[in-house]
């Protein structure tokens, strides 16, 4: 299993959600992320040729929970999957934009 943390910035990202849409956010990033945040699936992808804006563990990964997207990084050997942003990502924007 794997410890999810939450860099200091995700707290005001969270902050300017509405609340169900935090909930299942917060919810989906439990049961997605806790045991195999690297495998691939629908909802989660790793993010090729995309610079965040913030210091992070190459590489960066993208987990989808509706019009949401939370972008993270994960320490394997340390077991360890950090939140780095939780961004609103309307349709006509792309990844790149949001960030």
């Amino acid at each position: 299993m794997f410890r999810i943390a939450y860099a200091a910035g995700v707290a005001d990202d969270l902050r300017r959600m509405r609340g169900r849409d935090r909930a299942l956010v917060l919810d989906r990033i439990e049961a997605a992320l806790v045991d195999q945040p690297t495998t691939m699936t629908r909802n989660r992808k790793l993010l090729v040729g995309v610079q965040p804006p913030w210091d992070q563990e190459l590489p960066v990964w993208e987990l989808r929970v509706g019009e949401y997207r939370v972008f993270y990084d994960v320490e394997t050997e340390f077991r360890v999957v950090t939140i780095q942003a939780i961004r609103h990502k309307p349709l006509h924007l792309t990844t790149e934009e949001i960030l």
